[in-house]
């Protein structure tokens, strides 16, 4: 009994360890990219979908790394009626909008809460709250850290749109 009571503190503290590693490092052994794990998890199909209308799939499966604040279904499902079909007949505009989410680099949410602001791929920044939650843009974070192979996904409550 003692023997597996080492073994298994052993085993704890192992695994306790590599995830601090992981945490402090970055990397990451997810063999799904963004967009492979976004439509894998069955929450995000409207927006696998508008990645799709904007021509985004092969940048969002490229190497990257990217940081992307995903809005869920229910993120998309907030929009006037209309919306989101407008917007997948108009590619470009849903481009600049997507873009807004996605940010170069890898941000697991310590770095996110880190910082006042964080520039997007679009070429706006996002602003960064953390006084009630954490907000990004005025978007609720739902869940962080959710790894990929090219980066890492933040679920947000709400789509966020850049200014102008």
């Amino acid at each position: 009994m003692k023997k597996l009571t080492i073994l298994t503190l052993t085993v704890l503290l192992i695994t306790l360890t590599a995830g601090s590693v992981v945490a402090d490092n970055h990397p990451t052994t997810a063999k799904k990219d963004i967009v492979d794990t976004a439509g894998a998890a069955g929450t995000f199909e409207t927006l696998v979908a508008a990645v799709q209308a904007a021509g985004l799939v092969d940048t969002l499966k490229g190497d990257g790394p990217f940081t992307v604040f995903a809005p869920n279904d229910e993120a998309f499902a907030k929009l006037p009626a209309g919306t989101v079909e407008s917007l997948l007949e108009n590619p470009e505009q849903l481009a600049t909008i997507l873009t807004y989410h996605v940010v170069a680099g890898q941000k697991v949410a310590a770095d996110v809460v880190s910082a006042s602001s964080l520039p997007t791929v679009q070429g706006q920044s996002l602003t960064i709250d953390t006084t009630d939650g954490v907000s990004i843009g005025g978007a609720k974070v739902l869940a962080t850290d959710v790894m990929t192979s090219n980066g890492v996904i933040h679920v947000i409550d709400q789509v966020i749109q850049p200014e102008g």
